[in-house]
């Protein structure tokens, strides 16, 4: 697997507050704001906020203070079958599963993984995100 990252998702409280600091305060402009989430295209990757209890519900963890870092990151693959791929090699090497790969509300494909400190890795398929052939996100379709 690339040594790359596509996304790092913040899981936050206010969604509308987070997004006017990064805009108000960073000055950054939003690639994406709908569907309840905001997407910053920063060099390469791209910074998304998503509402903390939608965010463990999608790892499928609660939001207990057990494990819920409320932070994700994320690499994109150009497919569903990358995908598959990647997570039968992880779980070939006792990686451990927290969400098998599923189609999901947003359009895409994804599962999670956790490191052996429970942090979250989504490894994703997303229809709308064009890929250069380093992984890194051209642009949102």
């Amino acid at each position: 697997m690339q040594q790359r990252l596509s996304f790092l998702t913040i899981g936050v409280n206010d969604l509308e507050q987070m997004k006017d600091f990064y805009i108000e305060k960073f000055g950054w402009t939003p690639m994406k704001d709908s569907d309840g989430i905001v997407f910053f295209k920063l060099n390469g990757f791209i910074l998304s906020l998503f509402p903390a209890t939608e965010l463990a519900e999608d790892i499928s963890i609660p939001q207990d203070g057990s494990g819920f870092k409320r932070i994700t990151t994320a690499m994109n693959f150009s497919s569903e079958k990358e995908v598959d791929e990647v997570f039968a090699e992880l779980e070939q090497k006792g990686v451990r599963i927290v969400k098998p790969p599923a189609k999901v509300f947003w359009g895409g494909y994804s599962g999670y993984v956790a490191d052996i400190e429970n942090n979250y890795w989504e490894f994703a398929y997303n229809p709308f995100m064009a890929m250069d052939e380093n992984g890194n996100v051209r642009e949102h379709q």
